[in-house]
C-alpha cells in the first residue's frame, strides 16, 4: 500500500471540514426535502421543473415526498433545470487517523483472540493482563 503523501492529507482535510461545514447548514435535509424548499424559492411548480427537467411530474412529486430515491441521472436533470449544481461528497464520520487506529485495534484484538484461543488449546494460556497490555 502506498504511503499517503502530505499534500493528499491536507486537501482532504480541507475537503472533509468543508464537507462537515456543509452537512451542519443543510440541518441533515435529504435531496427530496432540499428540492422542494429550492424549487419554491424560485417560484417554480412541480410541473414546470418537469417540464424542464424532461421527466414525469409525478416523480418529482414522489422524490419530494422521498417515496423515491432517485437515480443520480434524474438528480442532475432536476439540478440543471433549477440552475443549482449537484455536489456528492465524501464525509467522514471521524478523522482518517481514528479510523485507521480503530481498524488496527480491531485487527489486532482478533490476532490476540486467536493466540490466546491457540494456547490455550496448549495449556499454555496467558495471563489476563498480559494479553490486555498486547
Amino acid at each position: 500500500m502506498a504511503k499517503s503523501r502530505k499534500s493528499e492529507k491536507i486537501f482532504l482535510k480541507g475537503v472533509f471540514r468543508l464537507g462537515k461545514a456543509l452537512q451542519k447548514k443543510q440541518r441533515g435535509l435529504s435531496i427530496g426535502q432540499l428540492t422542494p424548499l429550492i424549487r419554491n424559492q424560485l417560484q417554480m411548480s412541480q410541473r414546470a421543473l418537469a417540464k424542464r427537467a424532461k421527466i414525469q411530474q409525478p416523480t418529482i412529486a414522489r422524490i419530494e415526498s422521498e417515496l423515491l430515491d432517485p437515480k443520480i441521472s434524474t438528480l442532475k436533470k432536476m439540478m440543471e433545470a433549477m440552475n443549482c449544481d449537484l455536489l456528492i461528497t465524501i464525509v467522514p464520520r471521524d478523522e482518517l487517523e481514528n479510523i485507521r487506529k480503530k481498524q488496527a485495534h480491531r485487527k489486532a484484538e482478533r490476532k490476540i483472540s486467536y493466540l490466546h484461543g491457540t494456547m490455550s488449546l496448549e495449556k499454555q494460556e496467558p495471563d489476563w493482563e498480559l494479553l490486555n497490555e498486547l
